[in-house]
């Protein structure tokens, strides 16, 4: 079922996949949480083998997919509380990759209630250093500065799917959708608190799935990452890049069913 739900100041689509016939009530629902580098859609290749065995609520941030653009200052961490509201859930699994990791953390912190366990795949998370050299940001700036979509895909196909083969169509078409949407939350997303140095305090079954041919800095924050939190399983997806949905979907799919299986 599609839906729109409000959000402060604005609002968001979102689908939610209903309880698969023979699940209980009180089971505990999965909720996705994209990247930056895609909308929604970047969980396609594992939503199948989900839904069949759970409850799959996913929706896309302001400005990507489905969703319209901000109108005013909004945070992603508050945006996924409405959501949540919305579908009536207290508590769920998450499975969140890289910009979308960054907010099932946030909200893991400020909320530990809700967060039953968490799949990260090539998560970020607030507060840690940029893993992007000053040069490739300033690039970046000068591309967007300039209206340069393609310039910019070009750039993150280069250092975030390295593994892409010709023109990669399907990663190719997530960044041209996307790089609008950063433009148009550029001047409105308020940063959610930092968390990378309290990652310590979460008590909360984890499973960390870094990808080898990933940019080394995203690496290296992942493995920190796994270290820090207490109890975390770390995987090593060893022919995935920062798309590890289009590259391993079945490694993907096992490793957010192991998170779910431990939820408690």
């Amino acid at each position: 079922m599609d839906v729109v739900v409000s959000v402060k100041d604005g609002e968001v689509w979102a689908h939610d996949s209903g309880a698969p016939s023979g699940t209980g009530d009180d089971a505990l629902p999965l909720v996705l949480l994209h990247p930056g580098v895609a909308d929604s859609r970047f969980w396609d290749h594992v939503l199948p083998r989900l839904t069949e065995r759970h409850r799959v609520i996913r929706y896309d941030a302001r400005a990507y997919g489905r969703s319209p653009a901000p109108t005013a200052p909004f945070s992603l961490v508050e945006d996924l509380v409405a959501v949540l509201d919305h579908f009536g859930v207290a508590r769920a699994v998450f499975a969140a990759s890289s910009m979308g990791g960054a907010t099932a953390l946030s909200l893991a912190l400020r909320d530990p209630a809700r967060v039953a366990s968490l799949a990260l795949v090539v998560p970020t998370v607030t507060g840690a250093a940029e893993p992007l050299s000053p040069e490739f940001m300033a690039e970046i700036g000068r591309l967007a500065q300039a209206g340069d979509v393609e310039g910019i895909v070009a750039m993150i196909r280069r250092v975030s799917a390295v593994l892409g083969t010709g023109d990669d169509p399907e990663v190719t078409d997530y960044l041209r959708t996307v790089v609008p949407a950063w433009l148009a939350v550029y001047p409105h997303q308020v940063p959610d608190p930092p968390v990378y140095d309290r990652l310590g305090e979460l008590d909360v079954p984890c499973v960390l799935a870094l990808a080898e041919h990933d940019q080394p800095g995203v690496i290296q924050v992942n493995e920190t990452m796994a270290e820090r939190i207490p109890g975390c399983r770390l995987v090593r997806l060893a022919h995935s890049d920062h798309f590890p949905t289009v590259r391993e979907p079945d490694a993907v799919t096992e490793l957010i069913l192991d998170a779910y299986a431990a939820a408690r």
